[in-house]
């Protein structure tokens, strides 16, 4: 079963990507802030993250290129997910080493099809 590290600090989007996700046969695991979710990438190593771009402390951005610059964790595919739909935001996000940014609200379908393309 592919295992999906969402990290983000809305309780109410992450009972989102929880239903999502598991109604689509992912293993779920939860971060609620960057911090922690660099913690889990490293050690859970998941098949792929989500990356919510605003949160406290350790912002997406930050969570991103600690995760896809660290040993044992820069194979995994980062998928940003935000509010924010400005070039810029995309262009950062890719070259902090994303793989993909896509914005919210977030349709299911095109989720699911994300993560398979990431993963390759």
């Amino acid at each position: 079963m592919t295992t999906v590290l969402v990290i983000d600090d809305s309780p109410s989007e992450m009972a989102k990507f929880r239903d999502m996700l598991s109604k689509n046969n992912f293993q779920v695991l939860e971060a609620s802030n960057g911090e922690q979710g660099c913690q889990m990438a490293a050690d859970h190593l998941p098949d792929v993250i989500l990356m919510d771009v605003v949160m406290p402390e350790m912002n997406g951005f930050q969570a991103t290129r600690k995760i896809t610059r660290g040993e044992t964790t820069s194979h995994i595919p980062v998928i940003m997910i935000s509010t924010k739909n400005q070039e810029t935001d995309r262009v950062w996000g890719k070259r902090q080493g994303a793989k993909e940014y896509i914005t919210k609200p977030i349709d299911e379908s095109g989720l699911v099809q994300i993560i398979r393309k990431v993963m390759g």
